[in-house]
């Protein structure tokens, strides 16, 4: 045997003894190997397989923009009472929580000494008035100067300016009802000492109600005096409607909102100064926006996208988007009517995969 042949012998011989070692070492990789083959295989027929969705075929559909905010409810006029001058309460007449009228009388301070001195000053008056009478007919006949005439009408000036103070000083001495409204709690009793800082009862008016609230400062060329407002309330289902009839001319430079008023009627004066109010305001309106279910749009790095049915496949569409609700969402560019939106399925759809439509939805 020569030479080549025995190089040849051993070399088979040498990897027959190395496949007899290693091969139980790196069977699991040839298994593996070989399983990734097969899934890859099972990878790609499945991709061919049709997706089944739901197709959403895109209309003309009105939309409107809402926006959310909360409020305070206010009263139409609220005013702490209290006496302009001070002295002794010698009357209490107004029951607490209940309805007055503008000018009716609510408490009264001691006048008398008051009342005294404008008795004093009418029965001078008279004496004057007597006198200036018997002087202008002596005038008449020239017994007497212009001057002395003069004089005695001063007097009598004079005795009806003291008493129109008086009267004012008495005037002071009641409280009445700057306007109709719920009195309050009162603060005092009959017999206390009062003053013009004495805080006698609250005066509240809730008839019509207002209601306080603020909105980004972007809407605020939208919204006008009479802008149409709904609100709830805490405990209660109803949807109260609302009218705006106040806006701050100003914007808040720490929060960049700006302060809206509206007014509501509460006519039976159910609804109290104090509550919360949810406000939701209709803003921008669009009569054939292409509105689309907002779990159909797909966030990229550079915007959005969604996916159309065309031809039995998926498409992937770029869009840009505009006014959004609780459910949809407007689209300004890259759809058009009667296009097919595949809502379902979501991330599964790829480009040019099959896609087989189980129903189709009509928006409205």
């Amino acid at each position: 045997m020569n030479k080549k042949l025995r190089l040849t012998i051993t070399f088979i011989i040498v990897i027959f003894f190395a496949g007899i070692i290693f091969y139980p070492k790196y069977k699991p990789f040839l298994v593996k190997s070989l399983s990734g083959q097969d899934n890859a295989a099972s990878f790609v027929r499945r991709s061919q397989q049709p997706l089944n969705a739901i197709g959403y075929i895109i209309r003309p559909t009105f939309m409107s923009e809402l926006v959310n905010s909360t409020g305070t409810l206010k009263p139409d006029e609220e005013v702490d009472l209290a006496f302009e001058t001070s002295g002794k309460i010698v009357g209490i007449n107004f029951t607490e929580g209940t309805h007055v009228k503008k000018g009716d009388l609510l408490a009264k301070i001691n006048d008398r000494p008051l009342q005294a001195q404008l008795e004093k000053l009418e029965a001078q008056l008279k004496l004057a008035q007597a006198k200036e009478f018997r002087q202008r007919s002596l005038l008449d006949k020239d017994a007497i100067s212009q001057e002395s005439y003069d004089q005695i009408v001063t007097d009598v000036q004079s005795i009806n300016a003291d008493i129109d103070l008086i009267k004012a000083r008495i005037a002071e001495t009641e409280l009445r009802a700057p306007f109709d409204g719920i009195i309050g709690l009162r603060y005092v009793s009959e017999g206390s000492f009062t003053n013009s800082t004495t805080k006698i009862a609250k005066l509240i008016k809730t008839s019509p109600i207002k209601i306080e609230f603020t909105i980004p400062e972007k809407y605020a060329q939208e919204i006008k005096k009479g802008y149409p407002v709904t609100f709830k309330i805490d405990g209660n289902d109803n949807v109260f409607k609302a009218s705006v009839y106040a806006i701050d001319p100003k914007i808040d430079p720490e929060t960049r909102n700006i302060v809206l008023r509206a007014l509501y009627a509460n006519t039976n004066e159910e609804l109290k100064p104090g509550s919360y109010a949810g406000i939701t305001l209709q803003m921008s309106k669009i009569d054939d926006a292409i509105s689309v279910p907002s779990e159909a749009l797909i966030p990229e790095m550079d915007g959005e996208k969604v996916f159309v049915y065309n031809n039995g496949k998926a498409h992937s569409v770029k869009i840009k988007t505009g006014l959004r609700t609780e459910a949809n969402v407007q689209i300004t560019d890259g759809l058009k009517f009667g296009d097919t939106l595949i809502t379902s399925g979501i991330m599964q759809l790829r480009e040019n995969i099959p896609v087989v439509l189980d129903s189709v939805i009509l928006n409205n």
